[in-house]
């Protein structure tokens, strides 16, 4: 089996699938791609049985035939070898495999590819078209707020809801919870998907620059993204995602505008005396004045400053995790946001002011007691 190809075009091909192959693998053989050739057209596959990723790239051939290459050797070698043609040549008998370029020869070992396991097939039970930069606005703006606790695997993915009114796209860990909702993406038959970190983080990373449109189809078990001449088919969580809707407080009669990025600033610089295991911060709103301090009584660091705010309603002072905030705040476009409050010990929601007609994002973040430090 033979096949010719540019070394910079295959190097680009395979660093968009690579992702998926992790270090120690549940199965040795998933340290390879699936090379499976076919005349003109070569697909590589990589997989860590929970996702799978796929492309389709054209070489210069006429056989077919398929075989397990090194992953990491052979991304190595493609990394260090200007551009040109190279010649790939693979003993089938010995799964030896022979590459050829204008500096040399590199000679690896590669592996059988029946060993290699089959991706699911998915069952459209359910389609979508939606646009990538619809997709990895939702994934940018969800993504930070999942859980890392894999005792609770619901909360380790995203819950997609589609419906023939809109898609929202949850994530919580329990301390955070964020809504991102779109009204320009919508679906006759209704469904709920819980999509897991690893997958959407892949995703997130190989769409295109460019608006493209991304074909979803999922069943009960995996979904299935397919854009340009990538496919991806991920297991999906099977588990009951927590009834986020009841969290939301409809009552926060305390309410906050204020600039995001003056906001944003003045939290980095008073977090970093913040105490490093709470991050928290205090934010103390009496009239239009916004003053947030933090202390360390380990080290003896202290700081606070002022800002002016819009305010309606009592006087409040709260206390709240200053890196769930920056995150939130950094992934808030609109320039003015509101904070809605209504008591110490309950949520804040975080809104942004402007929005784009289709968009609808909510951010909630659980307060830190303030019993503390006095």
């Amino acid at each position: 089996m033979k096949f010719i190809v540019n070394s910079a075009y295959l190097l680009k091909q395979l660093s968009n699938i690579n992702g998926v192959i992790t270090t120690n693998p549940v199965v040795p053989i998933l340290e390879n791609f699936l090379f499976e050739l076919d005349k003109g057209r070569l697909t590589v596959t990589a997989s860590d049985l929970q996702t799978s990723m796929i492309t389709e790239l054209q070489v210069e051939s006429k056989e077919k035939g398929n075989i397990a290459v090194p992953a990491r050797i052979l991304l190595e070698t493609l990394k260090n070898l200007p551009e040109q043609p190279v010649t790939f040549s693979i003993d089938e008998s010995t799964y030896s495999v022979e590459i050829n370029s204008d500096n040399g020869r590199y000679k690896l070992s590669g592996e059988n590819a029946t060993d290699f396991p089959k991706v699911p097939s998915v069952s459209n039970d359910f389609s979508a078209e939606v646009s990538s930069e619809v997709l990895a606005r939702a994934i940018n703006n969800t993504i930070f707020a999942t859980s890392n606790d894999e005792l609770r695997p619901a909360m380790t993915g995203v819950y997609v809801n589609l419906n023939e009114k809109n898609t929202t796209f949850v994530s919580t860990d329990g301390h955070r919870l964020v809504r991102y909702r779109r009204t320009d993406v919508k679906s006759d038959n209704g469904s709920a998907i819980i999509v897991p970190r690893k997958a959407l983080n892949l995703l997130k990373a190989t769409l295109p620059a460019e608006n493209t449109v991304v074909n979803v189809d999922f069943n009960l078990s995996n979904a299935f993204f397919r854009f340009g001449n990538i496919r991806m088919i991920c297991r999906l969580i099977d588990e009951r995602f927590p009834d986020y809707e009841n969290v939301i407080p409809t009552q926060n009669n305390i309410k906050m505008t204020i600039g995001r990025a003056e906001l944003l600033g003045a939290l980095k610089r008073i977090s970093i005396y913040a105490n490093k295991t709470t991050h928290q911060v205090r934010l103390k709103i009496t009239g239009s004045e916004l003053q947030i301090s933090a202390e360390d009584l380990d080290f003896s660091n202290e700081a606070n400053e002022r800002l002016s705010c819009e305010h309606d309603g009592e006087d409040i002072e709260i206390g709240f995790n200053a890196k769930f905030l920056m995150e939130m705040l950094s992934n808030i476009d609109s320039n003015q946001v509101v904070l809605t409050m209504s008591a110490p010990n309950k949520a804040g929601v975080i809104l942004p002011s402007e929005k784009d007609k289709n968009e609808d994002i909510l951010m909630l973040v659980m307060p830190v007691m303030l019993n503390q430090y006095v």
